[in-house]
């Protein structure tokens, strides 16, 4: 999972969306990496994204996930000004196992998931630079090869309590 913010209080927000993705029905959080500072992808007239990913267990199917992720954020208050834009919170289901899906809501693996820093790194952190994604290529290799988004670790913490386990 992966999670953004970089206005009304980035880290607070990533807080909350930690604490109500442990809330989900049938969902165990089982681990939150560090936070990532990195410069936005979009406009480069808003301020520096806050990002972090997520580690979950669940039996609710993607489709489902999906629903209640965008549920969360309009009730933190998402507003979708601009593509690319400023945001209170940004919540991705990144990849399911090894679920390929592509319809009109909902593309696993998440697009452009192998190109962004700010999703490898912290996914690296949870889950190893050996780590196979989906497309069979390990989380290192693809950290080499991505473009940089000006990316450095944030001081501000989102601990759960939990140790990292194997499910994302």
């Amino acid at each position: 999972m992966g999670l953004g913010s970089n206005i009304e209080e980035p880290a607070a927000q990533l807080r909350r969306a930690c604490t109500a993705l442990a809330a989900l029905p049938n969902t165990r959080l089982v681990a939150v990496s560090s936070v990532y500072e990195s410069l936005p992808m979009g406009p480069s007239d808003q301020p520096p994204f806050l990002n972090a990913c997520a580690q979950i267990e669940t039996t609710t199917k993607p489709a489902a996930l999906l629903t209640a992720l965008l549920e969360i954020e309009a009730a933190m208050g998402r507003v979708r000004k601009r593509h690319w834009g400023e945001r209170c919170i940004d919540l991705d289901l990144l990849f399911y196992g090894n679920t390929v899906l592509q319809s009109e809501a909902l593309t696993l693996p998440h697009l452009g998931l192998y190109e962004r820093d700010f999703v490898l790194r912290p996914l690296a952190e949870l889950l190893g630079d050996e780590y196979l994604m989906p497309n069979g290529v390990d989380i290192g290799t693809l950290l080499q090869s991505c473009p940089a988004h000006g990316l450095k670790l944030s001081s501000a913490q989102l601990h759960t309590g939990e140790t990292p386990g194997n499910a994302l």
